[in-house]
């Protein structure tokens, strides 16, 4: 497995918060913004792409008859 593939979640998020922070001081020249904004979109890929998966997975919990079912974010309970 490669470093990418080993890599958590947290690890990817705080590798990203590192690359906003760093872009958002401005002091950085353009050809480092580019590459740093490159892979700061790859790890919020990986962030976005592993928060669907456990979405997934808890719609799979969530079912109460053991059948799977869909699983709405958007949805509140009263």
């Amino acid at each position: 497995m490669t470093d990418e593939e080993n890599r958590t979640f947290e690890q990817s998020l705080k590798e990203l918060e590192a690359v906003v922070k760093k872009l958002e001081q401005g002091d950085v020249p353009l050809e480092e913004a580019i590459t740093m904004f490159q892979e700061g979109m790859k790890r919020s890929k990986e962030c976005h792409e592993r928060l669907q998966h456990v979405e997934k997975q808890m719609a799979e919990v969530l079912s109460e008859d053991g059948e799977l079912s869909n699983f709405n974010t958007d949805e509140v309970e009263s």
